[in-house]
């Protein structure tokens, strides 16, 4: 089943840029996703177990910077269109 999920990511730091290009990062790291990110979230798009252990992954990472908030929708289609 293929899936797409919508991601904004806010680092509740001073410094946000980085904690965000970082994570936008770890997500293009695996070539078997669609990522594309504008101003206000990212979406990921591809076959479910795969988005959500990379999903998993990322996030895990993300958190070892204290105060992160994630928002996510996560849609059972592929909507990438």
């Amino acid at each position: 089943m293929n899936i797409s999920v919508e991601i904004s990511y806010y680092p509740l730091n001073e410094i946000y840029k980085k904690p965000i290009k970082a994570f936008i990062a770890s997500l293009n790291g695996n070539s078997n996703l669609v990522v594309r990110s504008n101003k206000m979230s990212t979406q990921v798009f591809g076959e479910y177990d795969e988005v959500m252990g990379t999903i998993n992954t990322c996030m895990k990472n993300a958190f070892e910077l204290p105060h992160s908030v994630f928002v996510m929708k996560f849609i059972n289609a592929d909507l990438r269109g």
